[in-house]
């Protein structure tokens, strides 16, 4: 797939880690996916802000804590709009908070850190020279995002009236669409909508990111944004992160059209890894 530059509207973008200790993050994902990083903060800043790149192109970043804050590590998405001010106007009408009004990030882009009606939070970029993420869908780059949530006619509700996605249920399971991405995937990497016709997934080159719903009574999990990470061999992944001291959260497993594993770095933030495998074919 050739190198992004820019997404459209309503279409996740980037992602990074919010971690106490960036140097030892750093150190663990390079082992893990062959990350090389770059501190974009200015020297004597008191922060990390460590871009990762692979094979030269940015993937993701690893961030100190903001104000001190040792807290759980944890991923955050991030998602491409013409404008954070706009867009923080629609989260609050739409029944979401803004938790972090838009601000510039100098020489970047501009940004808000926003949430969902059930807390999920999220973040929406404005861009300037950061063009979110170039690779995308190779070994140790950003694959997918999703959403886990319990009420999900509420979220169908907000992030239409947000950022006009609809929701597309498959047997494969229930995703985010933006009208018109497919459209524009097909001109980045033409033959994309005949691939997904020829696996049973029409409609599926539209789809900008996963819904999982929580199960009623599950009580442990919570509403979230969760990113995946491509990966070349998946069990192999899983079992050089608990080797780095990280945890197998849900061991490799097939499912439609991967497979894959949920993993959690040594400072707790959860990620999922996935393989495609072409045969792993959902039921009909």
């Amino acid at each position: 797939m050739p190198e992004r530059d820019g997404y459209l509207p309503g279409v996740p973008c980037w992602v990074d880690t919010t971690q106490p200790d960036p140097d030892a993050a750093a150190a663990f994902y390079h082992k893990l996916f062959g990350w090389e990083t770059e501190n974009m903060m200015p020297p004597g800043s008191g922060g990390n802000y460590l871009v990762a790149r692979v094979h030269g192109g940015d993937v993701a970043a690893i961030s100190s804590p903001p104000d001190r804050d040792q807290g759980q590590a944890t991923w955050n998405t991030y998602i491409w709009v013409d404008s954070a001010d706009e867009t923080a106007a629609k989260v609050r009408a739409a029944g979401g908070t803004v938790t972090a009004e838009p601000f510039d990030v100098p020489g970047a882009g501009r940004m808000a850190v926003c949430a969902d009606p059930e807390g999920a939070s999220f973040s929406v970029w404005q861009a300037g020279q950061h063009r979110g993420a170039r690779v995308v869908n190779q070994h140790g780059a950003l694959n997918f995002n999703g959403l886990t949530t319990r009420d999900v006619d509420r979220a169908k509700s907000f992030y239409g009236a947000v950022f006009g996605w609809t929701a597309l249920s498959i047997p494969s399971g229930s995703f985010w669409t933006l009208p018109g991405y497919g459209d524009y995937l097909e001109k980045l990497t033409p033959g994309i909508r005949a691939m997904t016709a020829e696996f049973g997934v029409p409609g599926f080159e539209d789809v900008v990111a996963a819904i999982t719903p929580i199960a009623a009574g599950d009580t442990a999990t919570s509403a979230e944004w969760t990113v995946t990470f491509a990966t070349d061999d998946t069990d192999a992944t899983a079992e050089q992160a608990a080797r780095l001291g990280g945890k197998v959260v849900v061991p490799p497993a097939d499912g439609p059209f991967v497979r894959l594993a949920v993993l959690r770095d040594p400072q707790g933030a959860t990620f999922t890894v996935n393989k495609f495998v072409a045969e792993n074919k959902p039921p009909a």
